[in-house]
């Protein structure tokens, strides 16, 4: 890996980690976010070992030391989600030799939204069974409502991808 890569990385997990800590929503099990946007720049911009990682290690940070729960023996089933996202949207990016059209970007963000909805559902599922707290309406009250935000988040992120990463691309070719 080396140093530029290394530095993108570093500063789309910083970017995730800010974007986490700044929900600009957040009641009991529902979260609204754009902490998604650096994964899926990662993930359109270099494949999936970089989605990925920015997935993976922002999400371990922000649950280590923000949000408010550490190590539990849970914490993998909350990093799964944003690490998987960013596996598979940087896989279809790749498939795709990364020349992407907008209605591409929009679907592969709208699949990126319901693969974190399903997984952090598949978490909170496990967690609550684990620690005593389960009930249906905790864990699938606003699931219709989680659906829905992440689509009209999926359709923002698709508004504003493109340039962004037109703009990166013409950046790497310079250097």
């Amino acid at each position: 890996m080396n140093t530029k890569r290394l530095t993108s990385l570093a500063m789309l997990i910083a970017v995730y980690i800010v974007l986490s800590i700044l929900t600009p929503v957040k009641v009991v099990n529902f979260k609204f976010t754009f902490e998604a946007f650096p994964i899926l720049v990662a993930a359109f911009l270099s494949g999936p070992v970089d989605g990925l990682i920015v997935g993976a290690v922002g999400s371990f940070i922000y649950q280590l030391l923000f949000s408010g729960y550490g190590i539990t023996p849970t914490t993998i089933l909350w990093v799964l989600p944003h690490a998987a996202s960013g596996l598979i949207v940087g896989l279809l990016s790749k498939s795709k030799n990364f020349d992407l059209n907008r209605l591409q970007i929009i679907l592969f963000c709208i699949l990126s939204s319901l693969t974190v909805t399903s997984l952090n559902l598949l978490a909170l599922y496990v967690d609550s069974r684990l620690y005593g707290y389960y009930s249906p309406a905790l864990v699938f009250g606003n699931l219709l409502l989680k659906i829905f935000t992440g689509v009209i988040l999926a359709v923002i992120y698709s508004a504003i991808l493109p340039k962004l990463l037109s703009y990166l691309k013409k950046l790497q070719e310079r250097n």
